[in-house]
């Protein structure tokens, strides 16, 4: 279904941008951009390796949780023409750019956006719920909608598919929510989502 990523990309960028991330891209952390040139070897780590795998890490929920959504969706983006640029096929390049980039950063806004407007404004809220909860939903709800959506690789069955993407998810939220601890104890301004005024309690 490529027409259903290029429709989902339109949208996601279409919203970004009436949004102005660009308001924000002068005042980047530099860990985040580091990040955001580090996915490029972490999409297509099973090419390079030669090695099917049934989901590459995505890192799109860290990149959200320090740049924010609205900057995310470019940035998510402009690695689709870069992977694009240096030889894999462009409809694997958007496909990947949809559904380990576009929808679990969206699935982490609209959960983290749960997560902030009915749970106490607490520093472990946020970490354990965005940083741990929602990047490991984020990621296994996407997964599986892409099992749901497109073929199955060869010779995996429905519920390896979903084990595997389950297990990837899990260990994604542990790498997010152990780098949000970090983040959020030591260098809490590399976090655009986060702020010490609304989560650290009132004295």
């Amino acid at each position: 279904m490529p027409y259903l990523d290029l429709v989902l990309t339109a949208i996601a960028l279409v919203a970004a941008l009436a949004l102005q991330p660009w308001r924000r891209a002068g005042t980047l952390p530099w860990p985040a951009l580091v990040w955001w040139a580090v996915l490029p070897w972490v999409w297509e780590a099973d090419r390079s390796a030669s090695v099917a795998v049934l989901q590459p890490l995505s890192g799109a929920c860290l990149l959200v949780l320090m740049i924010g959504w609205p900057l995310a969706v470019p940035a998510l983006l402009a690695l689709v023409v870069l992977l694009g640029a240096t030889g894999m096929p462009w409809d694997a390049a958007l496909h990947r750019g949809v559904w380990l980039g576009i929808v679990p950063a969206t699935l982490a806004l609209l959960l983290g956006g749960a997560v902030r407007r009915w749970l106490p404004h607490h520093l472990f809220v946020y970490i354990l719920g965005r940083g741990f909860l929602v990047t490991g939903i984020s990621l296994a709800v996407a997964g599986l909608l892409s099992a749901q959506l497109f073929d199955l690789p060869p010779g995996i069955s429905a519920g390896d598919l979903a084990l595997g993407r389950f297990l990837t998810g899990a260990g994604e939220a542990f790498l997010t929510g152990m780098l949000t601890a970090i983040f959020v104890a030591f260098r809490p301004q590399w976090l655009a989502t986060y702020t010490d005024r609304l989560y650290l309690p009132r004295a």
